[in-house]
């Protein structure tokens, strides 16, 4: 069964760049067809859909979020890696990965979700 685990430091400062990691089991995040997008959730708000990184590298982020944050992969530890950098009191939340597969003209449905970690932004 195919399980995403959600890592990161829990507390970033306010300017600093916080790294998020996703390790998925299971399943290989280069299997075709299959995505891993990140999600966040602020306190008392709504999802909110961050980008995601496809089986053959690709990505696409959220325009409101892309100039200040990447997403890359290690294949060899089957692990992507969330970067969002110059971090502000916003961007406090709980993050999730999740795995979803496209199904094509944009049709795709999310099978497996990691349980989140929470990320607080605060001096």
């Amino acid at each position: 069964q195919v399980q995403l685990r959600e890592s990161g430091p829990g507390l970033v400062k306010p300017s600093q760049t916080l790294s998020l990691t996703c390790t998925v089991s299971g399943g290989s995040i280069t299997t075709t067809y299959y995505y891993v997008a990140w999600i966040r959730q602020p306190p008392g708000k709504g999802l909110e859909w961050i980008g995601y990184i496809g089986y053959s590298g690709v990505t696409y982020y959220s325009s409101s979020l892309k100039s200040r944050m990447s997403i890359s992969r290690d294949t060899s530890r089957n692990q992507i890696t969330l970067q969002l950098s110059s971090v502000i009191q916003e961007d406090t939340a709980m993050y999730y990965c999740g795995r979803f597969r496209d199904y094509g003209a944009g049709s795709h449905e999310y099978d497996y979700w990691g349980p989140g970690t929470q990320v607080t932004v605060s001096s």
